[in-house]
């Protein structure tokens, strides 16, 4: 967390935003529990943060209690092959990506962040709660295997599973969006030492997501390989149960931001407007385009400055003469604000780096599936004791562990005296930074697969479906790279889309970097689809079998590690033409 010395070196260093931002009250329009003004010194900023981390932490370890060791589940209890257990993860993770869309919408447009997380919560718990009922109860599991004839679930088994497992990923998406940006709001950006703390907030966010992802990859993985489904599952329920409990605590002292109606009414507004003036000119005095004299039209919203990119959305805020002559300014259908306008022309410029997004989020999926599968086949015991495969992700938590705190209080400030930026790096920077640690990643596990195929060919194991005796910890460097890209790419990704994105819209654009998530894991379900179908013509087995060693797994990740290295070069040249937004 930032500390008070940097604060007041930042504070000498930087003006004052607005008049007023370190008056009594907040300047950025928050509101307490009850709709009032806002005091500085008893609400928000680091006081009301515990509580939102314990929550997150807590959330974060019931979602992962779940995920990291899904496609075990799949395979080893509801007797999936790869590919399909592999599928069913990464679509199940995607949907989780997906699904903040819903809770954005609805917290930007009419509940506000604190009671759609409160709402979307308890879907969680129930979904969490079926999910546990299904691996306890022996009549909602199939049988288990005898020899090697493994029958599968029955419809109803696999109905209440996937239905448990779905309201999970739509409780997740009331969650996802709202946490993160709930927790910045709690941080006035008018003034200079909170915006300070409010850049440290997203690192240690993220830390606290690791923290419950290290003791899922770690406890509640063994315990669900040793101890049992039922109470694997039903720990992470009682985690849920406990986050519930921690947000709703902080209640008295958090900082809340009006919600300011639909985002998605309103850029429909402006791309209508635009059209019914499609034959008006745009002046060149950007003053006379309509806005409004005292604050702004959008509820929460503070008035953003006119571009001169995409000019012909301009032509909804051009005060026609039927506007002139009726005296009516009130019809958003047919005239908007030049900071309406603005909303809609910012998330226009982040598309190209929202996009390059979904590459960065494909390989991050491969964690919870191919690396998974490919630990299966390696040698998994130190002495009698057999690590599940799922478990090396810990090696990613720790990865991100160690990053993040080395990031907040060495990076940054070496950083800073070279860069002049309050966080080091800009934003764009450190998320650069993470796609071609990302690289990196997909090339280690490839080198990792070519080794133990060697091994399986030198040992004929190639036509045996069992372990081949290569140690599953050369998976270490992989795990450790995804989690360093993580560091920079994802939360790289958290303050770019709060930063950049209008007041009013800020839970929509937490969900739209979500999405990258969502799409990547699609994107690589429809990899392994496409893959798996070109490779496995002719009655060939493909490059991931049931049986690893009869594949080609490394050409899987290399594949991987080439479509990233396109993606980086895209987003550099995205990158170095994106303008940032500038309020007023």
């Amino acid at each position: 967390m930032g500390t008070h010395q940097e604060d007041e070196q930042l504070l000498s260093e930087t003006p004052l935003l607005e008049s007023g931002s370190r008056g009594e009250y907040t300047g950025d329009g928050s509101v307490d529990v009850n709709g009032k003004p806002v005091l500085k010194h008893n609400t928000g900023n680091w006081r009301a943060c515990p509580f939102i981390l314990s929550t997150e932490c807590c959330e974060r370890l019931a979602y992962y209690g779940i995920a990291t060791n899904l496609v075990t589940y799949l395979t080893k209890k509801l007797h999936e092959g790869n590919v399909s257990a592999a599928r069913n993860v990464t679509t199940w993770q995607g949907t989780c990506y997906l699904t903040p869309l819903i809770g954005a919408v609805l917290a930007d447009a009419y509940w506000g962040r604190y009671w759609t997380i409160a709402v979307f919560s308890t879907i969680y718990f129930v979904g969490m709660a079926m999910l546990t009922l299904s691996a306890s109860v022996p009549a909602l599991k199939p049988p288990s295997c005898v020899g090697t004839v493994c029958p599968t679930a029955n419809p109803e088994q696999f109905g209440i599973f996937f239905f448990g497992l779905y309201l999970i990923a739509l409780g997740t998406g009331g969650i996802k969006p709202c946490v993160s940006s709930f927790g910045a709001d709690q941080f006035d950006d008018t003034d200079p030492s909170e915006r300070v703390r409010k850049g440290s907030f997203f690192n240690w966010f993220y830390f606290s997501i690791n923290i419950g992802a290290l003791i899922s990859s770690s406890f509640l993985v063994w315990v669900q390989d040793n101890l049992g489904w039922g109470l694997g599952f039903g720990i992470p329920t009682l985690f849920m149960a406990l986050a519930i409990g921690s947000f709703f605590s902080g209640t008295p002292i958090y900082r809340f931001q009006k919600p300011g109606g639909s985002p998605l009414t309103r850029m429909c507004q402006v791309v209508v407007a635009s059209f019914r003036k499609w034959n008006v000119k745009v002046p060149h005095d950007s003053s006379l385009l309509y806005e409004l004299q005292e604050g702004s039209a959008i509820e929460g919203s503070r008035k953003l400055e006119h571009s001169d990119e995409l000019k012909c959305l301009d032509k909804a805020a051009v005060v026609s003469d039927i506007e002139v002559k009726s005296g009516d300014y009130s019809n958003p259908w047919r005239l908007c604000t030049v900071t309406q306008v603005e909303e809609l022309k910012i998330l226009l410029r982040m598309f190209p780096i929202w996009a390059t997004g979904i590459v960065f989020a494909a390989v991050y999926a491969q964690m919870s599936t191919m690396f998974v599968e490919q630990g299966m086949v390696m040698d998994t015991k130190i002495g009698s004791f057999t690590i599940p495969p799922a478990s090396l992700s810990t090696f990613d938590v720790i990865s991100v562990i160690v990053w993040v705190p080395l990031y907040d209080r060495f990076l940054v400030p070496a950083a800073r005296k070279f860069t002049g930026k309050e966080r080091g790096f800009s934003e764009l920077q450190r998320m650069g930074i993470g796609l071609f640690i990302s690289i990196l990643s997909m090339v280690a596990a490839a080198f990792v697969e070519i080794k133990r195929l060697q091994i399986a060919k030198s040992l004929d194991l190639v036509d045996s479906k069992v372990a081949v005796p290569i140690s599953i910890f050369w998976q270490i460097p992989q795990y450790f790279l995804v989690g360093a890209s993580e560091v920079f790419t994802f939360i790289g990704q958290l303050e770019f889309f709060y930063d950049q994105s209008p007041d009013a819209m800020r839970s929509l654009c937490s969900a739209l970097s979500l999405l990258t998530t969502a799409l990547g894991n699609y994107l690589s379900s429809l990899i392994l689809t496409i893959v798996t179908s070109i490779t496995t013509k002719g009655g060939k087995p493909g490059w991931i079998p049931d049986n690893l060693n009869q594949g080609h797994l490394d050409y899987f990740f290399w594949l991987l590690a080439g479509l990233s290295s396109l993606n980086l070069l895209v987003y550099v040249l995205c990158a170095a033409r994106y303008k940032s937004k500038k309020a007023c």
